[in-house]
């Protein structure tokens, strides 16, 4: 049973034109900034991020810097961030990681655009990064057991294991089948992954996600090229 209220004011066109609509209120903008303009925020600072790339680039390319120069640069960084990580600094590797990301990122557009690809620099490149992963991962080994933390220990081993058979499924695929790179987590991922666990202390989390991930990836791999395989025998049966 409903009471009844006493009279109530006439209510503004905004109430009324609401009710027209059903009853429901468009929402306002918050903060000033409305729901349609976050695509274009979000744009802008892509289109910013890749302008400032492209300087850098063109900076290195100027300077006559050999790429193989920025990856062994990128690889020294990455060591003082596994040192930052062994000895608990965690805020601090992940802002070194972020400066050695920017001599990884480069070195390719670098050869390319000076014309210095050659078959050596990108082995050379994937070597370096793969000893790269794994020193940071180290660092985080060698700190989880100062502070005697097994578990902590074995999931960080977890994960060298992960990244490790996360490139060396897909180079060896690569010499069955024309091209292996299916899967969630590859190398920029779990940078990315390293970078957000160390800058926002949830390391532990990070290292979940990569144990899990990367071992998917490895089993998608897998998966993947045993059917290209099938594939590739049954088109040209012997």
């Amino acid at each position: 049973m409903r009471l009844t209220s006493p009279p109530t004011p006439a209510r503004p066109a905004r109430s009324r034109q609401a009710e027209a609509n059903g009853g429901r209120i468009a929402s306002l903008p918050r903060f000033g900034v409305s729901s349609c303009s976050i695509p274009m925020i979000t744009r802008k600072i892509g289109d910013a991020g890749v302008y400032l790339w492209k300087k850098i680039v063109w900076a290195f390319v100027t300077a006559g810097i050999h790429p193989n120069i920025l990856t062994f640069i990128g690889f020294m960084i990455n060591l003082a961030a596994a040192y930052l990580f062994a000895t608990g600094y965690f805020r601090w590797a992940g802002v070194t990681v972020i400066i050695a990301a920017i001599f990884d990122l480069t070195d390719g557009p670098v050869a390319r655009l000076s014309k210095q690809v050659t078959p050596f620099g990108g082995f050379f490149d994937s070597v370096v990064d793969r000893y790269s992963d794994l020193l940071l991962l180290i660092g985080l080994l060698v700190y989880y057991g100062r502070i005697n933390r097994f578990w902590y220990v074995v999931l960080v081993a977890v994960a060298m294991i992960g990244s490790v058979m996360t490139s060396y499924t897909r180079a060896r695929a690569e010499n069955l089948i024309k091209s292996c790179k299916v899967g969630f987590l590859e190398r920029p991922e779990r940078i990315v992954l390293i970078i957000i666990g160390a800058l926002a202390d949830r390391m532990a989390a990070v290292l979940w996600v990569i144990v899990v991930f990367s071992n998917l990836t490895v089993l998608h791999r897998i998966l993947h090229t045993y059917h290209q395989a099938r594939l590739a025998q049954t088109d040209n049966p012997r």
